[in-house]
């Protein structure tokens, strides 16, 4: 199943675009064009049981850019960061209505192969959790699984993964040592080296910097800024600052309501919504 994206731009003529899809197609990856849309999500809700945590969610994600979800603890931001790669199917009781697409495919219709979803949706979590085996285990441990096992070939996919994640000269001499040894902000680098190994179109971030010290942090952060360039990026954060720092598009939920999505600059200096500016401005939250 190719998950293609959907235009909000003319194509460009056939002699510009033909070479780099034709490439991709060889590879067997799906295509994005600059200014395509990502994801979209229309009339969106989410139940756990008859609680109902998101309540008519409609925005769209622009491809190649960082988009951010702010908002208070519960208002239901990581719980729709986790339905874009359907991690909320592991929850009992949760049931979604609407339509979320990934360029053109609806992801929660039937017959979705959820393995090639989550390939093209990759998911780095709010702590790193490396696996307890090797360092260049961790990074071809998803390849492996979509059945690479040509030894030069997965060398060549950990170390391009590795130099993506902004940590292979820190760890090159130490591939089959344990990733468990590594320092937490270089686990998160290897959490996201792995989730690149797959070569996904979309990457989540739920909270990723938020258990890192500020120099692990910042690294994180300019690894992310760096990443936007090949991969459409969206991130939950609590630290509005970082959201400033690093995002194109911000998006407020407040109660399980999608309050404002805007550009960044936009939503903090000029937001529509008091509410917005209720929380931006720290008179709750």
């Amino acid at each position: 199943m190719i998950f293609k994206s959907k235009k909000i731009q003319e194509n460009k003529p056939a002699e510009e675009s033909a070479e780099p899809v034709r490439a991709e197609k060889q590879r067997g990856l799906s295509q994005f064009a600059m200014g395509d849309i990502a994801v979209s999500v229309h009339k969106m809700d989410l139940f756990y049981g008859s609680f109902q945590a998101l309540k008519n969610i409609n925005m769209e994600i622009r491809e190649k850019e960082i988009t951010a979800f702010i908002g208070p603890s519960g208002c239901g931001k990581s719980t729709f960061l986790k339905s874009l790669n359907r991690m909320n199917d592991l929850v009992d009781g949760c049931k979604i209505t609407g339509e979320i697409k990934i360029g053109d495919t609806d992801i929660y219709q039937r017959g979705v192969d959820l393995a090639r979803l989550r390939k093209n949706v990759g998911m780095v979590f709010q702590r790193p959790n490396p696996l307890a085996m090797s360092v260049y285990d961790n990074i071809a441990y998803g390849p492996r699984t979509h059945g690479i096992r040509n030894k030069k070939q997965l060398d060549e996919i950990v170390e391009k993964a590795l130099q993506g994640a902004a940590i292979w000269d820190e760890v090159k001499d130490r591939l089959k040592k344990s990733a468990l040894g590594l320092s937490g902000g270089q686990q998160q680098r290897i959490c996201i080296a792995r989730a690149l190994a797959v070569e996904p179109d979309v990457l989540l971030m739920d909270e990723a910097t938020s258990a890192l010290d500020p120099i692990s942090t910042s690294k994180i952060e300019d690894l992310i800024a760096d990443l936007k360039k090949s991969y459409t990026i969206v991130i939950v954060t609590h630290n509005m600052q970082q959201a400033t720092r690093i995002s194109d598009r911000c998006a407020f939920f407040l109660h399980g309501e999608l309050v404002e999505v805007d550009d960044t600059e936009k939503l903090f200096s000029v937001p529509k919504d008091k509410r917005t500016e209720d929380y931006i401005t720290g008179r709750f939250g």
